[in-house]
């Protein structure tokens, strides 16, 4: 595997510093011990896996976006939250205000009709 930095010493346990960075290895160097890609994806690392000759990229795995919620499930979750524990959320003063010059200021979604 070509590194940016030296490897850890526990190759099962991986720093942040070495999260942070796009390791780069042969498909070979992959199936050969995947368990160890998928430590360092885990870790936050993106792999890209190249063709033997390292010329072209085969692969890129990286860990998966943070799941999205929408404003109706938030609200839902904080009227939950309310019932649960009695205390409802508090927002800051000017969010209310915040949402209505979004929701003003908004142009409609006019989609191309090959959508």
């Amino acid at each position: 595997m070509s590194y940016d930095a030296a490897p850890p010493r526990n190759p099962s346990r991986y720093n942040r510093a070495m999260a942070d960075r796009v390791i780069h290895i042969s498909e070979e160097e992959a199936t050969s011990d995947f368990a160890s890609v998928l430590a360092r994806v885990r870790a936050g690392a993106e792999v890209v896996i190249e063709s033997e000759a390292g010329k072209l990229p085969v692969a890129v795995i990286h860990p998966p976006l943070p799941a999205r919620r929408n404003v109706s499930e938030c609200i839902a979750l904080a009227r939950k939250h309310e019932e649960e524990t009695g205390h409802s959320p508090v927002l800051d003063p000017d969010f209310a205000d915040d949402v209505e010059e979004i929701i003003r200021n908004r142009k409609p979604w006019n989609p191309p009709a090959w959508d």
